[in-house]
């Protein structure tokens, strides 16, 4: 029972490592895209290109939303164990 507790904790640390990498990389990526976003609007450049870029920007905050829910829920599975 210990070892299947112990495989069970080290499966949803692993899980927890891989949500807070995918976190970190998305952050990254939503910061870069911020940042030429503005500098398109900075330089009156409000076309198609800006506006995808609002669209993804906005698509990338879900996604980073849904990760925290997950990592939220994956924390208290082991508070549960």
């Amino acid at each position: 029972m210990i070892q299947y507790l112990m495989a069970k904790i080290d499966e949803i640390k692993e899980i927890l490592n891989t949500l807070r990498i995918a976190m970190s990389i998305s952050f990254g990526m939503l910061a870069v895209l911020v940042g030429s976003v503005i500098k398109r609007y900075d330089a009156h450049l409000v076309d198609a290109v800006f506006w995808t870029g609002v669209f993804v920007s906005m698509v990338l905050i879900a996604f980073i939303a849904m990760i925290i829910k997950k990592i939220s829920e994956k924390t208290k599975e082991i508070k549960d164990l």
